[in-house]
This record gives structure tokens, C-alpha cells and sequence, in this order.
């Protein structure tokens, strides 16, 4: 059984920073891509970032590029999100992603997902 489990989210103050982290288990975890997509209440699910399962592959939404940095260690099976310069649209409910169709953009180019964490950021 395949499960992604986030971790890290909470609330912060504008500035700020967070760590999110996501750890799978029951799925083969090279080869994989993981991403990361936010949900801010009332929204469509967003994409944020995503990484190859090299790791050398990173994609970002131009909202957080320069602000987050996605990684993963794939002797953990686990990735993670630094974000820093937090901003209050900042705020949602981020979900972990994996999957098999490269470093896709949209929900559906990816086949597993976790619960979400949610992140608050305060003005």
C-alpha cells in the first residue's frame, strides 16, 4: 500500500520560513518524481514544485522560484520543501505528490498523493 505522509507544516509570520517533509513507503521510490501542489481555501489544487528522481530535474512555480527549494533523499524515501520569504498567499494546504509522468505541472501527472499540512502565513 502506497502512502506519501507529510510533515512540518504550522503557522509562520510573513518572512518566515518552513521545512515541509514527506515520507513514502510502498513504492518503489527510484524513478519516481515527487512534487509538491498547494490548496488555498476556496482554489483549485496549484502545482509548486517538482523533482526528478536524479534529483537533477527541478521545476518551480513562478509565484515560489527564488523563495522554495524542493530536494529529496532517496535513501530515505523522502522529500522535502525548504520555503523561505514566506507571504501570505502563501497559505493552503500543501500536498505531496509521486509519480511517473516526468516533471509534470498538473494534478493529473501524478498517481499518488498524501493527506496535506497545512501552512499559515500571517501578515
Amino acid at each position: 500500500q502506497v502512502q506519501l505522509v507529510e510533515s512540518g507544516g504550522g503557522l509562520v509570520q510573513a518572512g518566515g520560513s518552513l521545512i515541509l517533509s514527506c515520507a513514502s513507503s510502498g513504492v518503489t521510490f527510484s524513478g519516481i518524481t515527487m512534487g509538491w501542489f498547494r490548496q488555498a481555501p476556496g482554489k483549485e489544487r496549484e502545482f509548486v514544485a517538482a523533482i526528478s528522481w536524479t534529483g537533477v530535474g527541478k521545476e518551480y512555480a513562478d509565484s515560489v522560484k527564488g523563495r522554495f527549494t524542493i530536494s529529496r533523499d532517496n535513501a530515505k524515501n523522502t522529500e522535502y520543501l525548504q520555503m523561505n520569504s514566506l507571504k501570505p498567499e502563501d497559505t493552503g494546504v500543501y500536498y505531496c505528490a509521486a509519480g511517473y509522468g516526468g516533471l509534470g505541472v498538473a494534478t493529473h501527472d501524478y498517481h499518488y498523493w498524501g493527506q496535506g499540512t497545512q501552512v499559515t502565513v500571517s501578515a
